[in-house]
This record gives structure tokens, C-alpha cells and sequence, in this order.
């Protein structure tokens, strides 16, 4: 459908903006991520679009980057979680700060999102686990370090360290290194 606009940014009013695209007036919303990475009225910019449309409703999303669309476009598939919903978690998170909760399956993040309460923060991380990564152009070798980051992040997690401690015992391990070995050494440099 319509999939990117470019034009002169006419009018900013939270979350919307008027984009005018050779005379005609687009309204379109974007997360607050978008919002404030925006440049000056009347100056020129491209966003990336998702066009929804509804029984009663046609609206426009807009994104400054193709990271922030693809992943409101994975959030919009999970059961419960509609444009808005998912335009508020961009608005609350950036891209990398979600990727980051769904990596740790850390739900209080994204309970202090507007909107969002412990259930469908748990259907979130279950449903974006995986995904969430591959569709921010990772690429299959970090990918796959970043797995067993997380793994070993959520066994250090569950024998009662807190996450600050954990990430900072991950942080210290090399990349390469496998799950059951990240965790003895992890566990050997909180010993100390």
C-alpha cells in the first residue's frame, strides 16, 4: 500500500504529524521515538509507513527508521496488541531497549508502559522471543551469541542474583563462549 512518504513536515502535535507530499496533507501517527528525532516545521523528511485500515477507520504510522516499523509490524501480529498498543510500547521503549526486555524476558519493562499490564507483558515477551532479533537485522552468528547471552543472563537470574549483577557477569564473558560454560564462569566471577 503506501509504504514510505516524503515531503515537507507541516504541523508536529503529539503523536500526529501533518506531512504535506506535493500539496496533499498526510496525517500521520508516530511513536514518540519518531516524534522527537523529528526535524523543524516546514523541513524535509522521509518516513517509513504502515498503513492500517479498518472498518471505521484508515490510519497512517509512520517511522524515521526501518528498525522501529518492522518492529511495530511484529508487535501488531501478537493476539491483543492493535496499532495502538503497539505505537504506545515504541513510544514508552526504543527498538533496542524492547529487544533488550524480550532478550532478558524482563516484564517489568514493559509494564511501565502505558496500557500495558503483566499479562500482556508476558504474551509479548513469549510471542516476540526469537523474533524480535531476526527482524532487527542480526545476523545469524550474533544472533546466536546473543541467544546464549540471554540464556545464561536468565540462569543467573533464576539462581537468585538480581539483573544488574547478571548482566554485569555476562558483559564480562566472552562472546563465543556456550551456555554451560558462560554460566560456570559467570557463577566463578560473582563468587568473588
Amino acid at each position: 500500500m503506501i509504504g514510505r512518504l516524503t515531503g515537507l513536515l507541516a504541523d508536529k502535535s503529539p503523536p500526529q504529524v501533518l506531512l504535506d507530499v506535493a500539496g496533499v496533507g498526510y496525517e500521520v501517527d508516530v511513536p514518540m521515538s519518531s516524534f522527537f528525532n523529528l526535524p523543524a516545521l516546514g523541513e524535509r523528511v522521509t518516513l517509513l509507513t504502515h498503513f492500517v485500515v479498518r472498518e471505521d477507520a484508515q490510519v497512517l504510522f509512520g517511522f524515521l527508521t526501518a528498525a522501529e516499523r518492522g518492529t511495530f509490524r511484529q508487535l501488531i501480529k501478537i493476539s491483543g496488541v492493535g496499532p495502538r498498543t503497539a505505537l504506545s510500547i515504541l513510544s514508552g521503549l526504543s527498538v533496542a531497549d524492547l529487544a533488550q526486555a524480550v532478550t532478558a524476558q524482563d516484564a517489568s519493562r514493559l509494564v511501565k508502559v502505558p496500557g500495558i499490564g503483566k499479562k500482556t507483558a508476558e504474551r509479548l515477551l513469549l510471542e516476540l522471543k526469537g523474533k524480535l532479533g531476526a527482524d532487527l537485522g542480526t545476523t545469524g552468528g550474533s544472533t546466536a551469541v546473543s541467544l546464549a547471552q540471554a540464556d545464561i543472563l536468565q540462569a543467573l537470574v533464576a539462581l537468585g542474583y538480581s539483573e544488574r549483577e547478571a548482566q554485569a557477569a555476562v558483559k564480562a564473558l566472552a562472546p563465543d563462549l556456550g551456555v554451560s560454560e558462560g554460566i560456570k564462569q559467570a557463577l566463578k566471577s560473582l563468587a568473588r
